[in-house]
């Protein structure tokens, strides 16, 4: 009896010896990130192509304007002499963005020459001054607000961070809109009673983010107590966000995740994470699941929307587990997402093509 107990226990051991043992985490990590997509210069000159091919495109255009009284009626370029094209005002400035992101990252980009002629036509002082005069037209106080707000914020915060005689230029030209928009956003802020929830252009936490971002990199301390107010009084006590929900449709920002990505940036760690376990505690499961936005139809400016949504959760969910680590196996989700829609932005569809650069360019940015 002793030897057959004796023999099953070796047979036992050599059985489990040969089986693949668990990975450290630090080995889990390993492969996680082995996955992320990577900005290359290969990457970075095509995605320039995007912004370059369109920034003088004036039309089809968006206007997205309130005519006040027959003045308005011009044209884009008349209009908005710095922002005029890429369809709408919004997409112009964060393609300007993109430029100034990828030669800051890539200086011997196939196209360098062309982009910082094209960054010092369009961001004169001159050109400037007439957007100015645009925002100061009666009626048009909402004008942008508030995610083309974020993206002037988030242009003037990627020239003040890039250690370059130009950026110190065009920052200088682009600050009176720069101003204006912070000034707006503090005025703005408090009157605000609800927040925003919505996939699109609205959303008042992706706004904030942008800004949140701004205030940090230049040390504006009013503007950081301006949007921290906003975050206690908008999301402190929110509960149980429903990711079921979503997407909507023509999302190409989500609610709960860009919550989630505000919030992280706003709260120190151990207030976010305590928030974020009441907020949407299944993020916390390793096998937490969340399929790519589907997209049935790329030349609908619409539907397309979801390959954004693709890129803008992958950010968020990168940047909650940089903040978190524990939160790793968010990060091959994100992967997923990416990779679902990286493919199908460099084409010939006006439709995405004018904007989806920028958003794959700052997930890509978060991969790091």
């Amino acid at each position: 009896m002793k030897c057959k107990f004796t023999f099953c226990l070796i047979l036992f051991t050599v059985i489990y010896s040969c089986k693949e043992q668990p990975k450290s985490i630090s080995e889990v990590q390993e492969v996680i990130i082995a996955k992320a997509p990577v900005l290359t210069l290969a990457e970075a000159n095509s995605l320039a192509d995007l912004p370059l091919n369109c920034l003088a495109v004036e039309y089809p255009n968006k206007l997205g304007q309130t005519l006040n009284d027959s003045t308005h009626l011009r044209g884009p370029k008349s209009l908005h002499p710095a922002f005029y094209g890429c369809f709408d005002w919004h997409s112009s400035v964060h393609g300007h963005w993109s430029l100034v992101s990828l030669l800051k990252q890539f200086p011997d980009l196939g196209k360098a020459g062309l982009i910082r002629e094209k960054l010092k036509e369009s961001l004169s002082q001159e050109n400037i001054a007439q957007e100015m005069a645009y925002f100061e037209m009666p009626g048009n106080i909402s004008f942008e607000r508030t995610y083309g707000w974020a993206w002037i914020l988030k242009l003037s915060e990627e020239l003040h961070t890039w250690d370059d005689p130009m950026a110190r230029e065009l920052e200088f030209n682009l600050e009176p809109l720069t101003r204006f928009i912070v000034a707006s956003y503090e005025s703005f802020l408090p009157k605000l009673i609800y927040p925003i929830r919505v996939g699109e252009h609205a959303n008042t936490a992706f706004g904030l983010s942008l800004a949140w971002d701004y205030a940090v990199a230049v040390n504006d301390v009013l503007l950081m107590k301006s949007i921290k107010d906003g975050v206690d009084r908008f999301y402190t006590e929110d509960k149980g966000c429903p990711m079921a929900w979503e997407p909507s449709g023509f999302d190409f920002l989500s609610p709960c995740l860009e919550e989630i990505n505000l919030v992280r940036k706003v709260y120190a760690k151990d207030a976010f994470k305590k928030w974020l376990d009441t907020f949407m505690p299944q993020l916390a499961d390793p096998n937490f699941k969340l399929e790519p936005g589907r997209v049935s139809d790329r030349t609908d400016g619409k539907l397309v929307h979801l390959d954004g949504l693709n890129f803008s959760r992958a950010w968020c969910l990168y940047g909650i587990a940089q903040t978190l680590p524990e939160y790793a196996h968010l990060k091959n989700i994100a992967n997923d997402h990416i990779n679902y829609s990286l493919p199908n932005i460099v084409d010939d569809h006006y439709e995405g093509s004018h904007w989806l650069g920028t958003f794959a360019l700052y997930s890509l940015n978060k991969t790091k």
